[in-house]
């Protein structure tokens, strides 16, 4: 079935804010949460269409959509752990928007956006490590003041070295998350799998009744026609002589 006029243009927009959605946005680009708003609405209008899509491909949108949303929310959190937390959350679609794809493009911008949280982590650990070197390289060159004791420089420290720990752990709780939600959606997916294929097999074997019943029931047809064409023969068989007989027995007046 041709898609319809609102599916061209549903399909258009959305590609585009997935392009956007690529490219490296700054703190005053709007165009693309105005984009998503615009393809909610107009999402919620091709399931209403009476020329809509099937149930699978509404299904995909959805899924994209939502992707797209989920992207934006992510993207206000303030915490860089926050946000690559919630970009492993986010669940893109799995075709691709328009043909000459080869990969679907949300998918792309899915782990472009989990490499730039990564970057930015990783950019957050060495600037704090680089600033602790740097807070003690200045510390020794310039001259401690009198007034100024060791447990204070020792407070110091232990501020940054419980910086970096705090740091290193929300690191090491985002890749035991990170682990924990891959082998959940192995699980998922086996688990899909494995119902497809008990409802692959059922409709096999349901196929195979609905041969047999089939079978038998055309027989059981073919059998009724026959005794119906013998019924029949044997009436006019009957009607027949009952006239000959009717004539014999009854001749016409003179």
């Amino acid at each position: 079935m041709a898609a319809s006029r609102l599916e061209i243009n549903f399909i258009r927009l959305l590609s585009r804010c997935e392009g956007i959605a690529s490219e490296k946005r700054g703190e005053t680009e709007w165009r693309l949460e105005k984009y998503v708003g615009a393809l909610e609405e107009m999402l919620v209008a091709l399931r209403k269409s009476p020329s809509k899509p099937t149930p699978e491909v509404l299904t995909d949108y959805t899924r994209k959509v939502d992707f797209l949303k989920g992207l934006l929310e992510a993207e206000k959190l303030s915490s860089t752990a926050e946000k690559a937390l919630a970009n492993q959350f986010l669940a893109p679609g799995r075709t691709p928007t328009i043909s000459h794809e080869r990969m679907a493009a949300s998918k792309t911008v899915h782990i472009q956006a989990k490499a730039r949280c990564t970057g930015e982590m990783r950019n957050e650990l060495m600037g704090l490590v680089n600033s602790s070197e740097s807070d003690l390289r200045h510390r020794r060159v310039v001259p401690v003041d009198e007034r100024q004791s060791a447990a204070e420089l020792d407070a110091i420290l232990q501020h940054h070295h419980n910086l970096q720990e705090k740091l290193a752990e929300e690191m090491l709780n985002l890749a035991r998350n990170l682990k924990n939600n891959t082998l959940a959606q192995q699980n998922i997916i086996k688990q899909d799998n494995q119902t497809l294929s008990q409802s692959m097999r059922q409709a096999d074997v349901n196929f195979e009744k609905l041969k047999t019943e089939s079978e038998r029931l055309e027989q059981h047809a073919k059998k009724s026609v026959n005794w119906f064409l013998w019924l029949m023969l044997i009436l006019v068989s009957f009607t027949f002589i009952s006239m000959i007989l009717f004539i014999r027995i009854f001749p016409r007046l003179r």
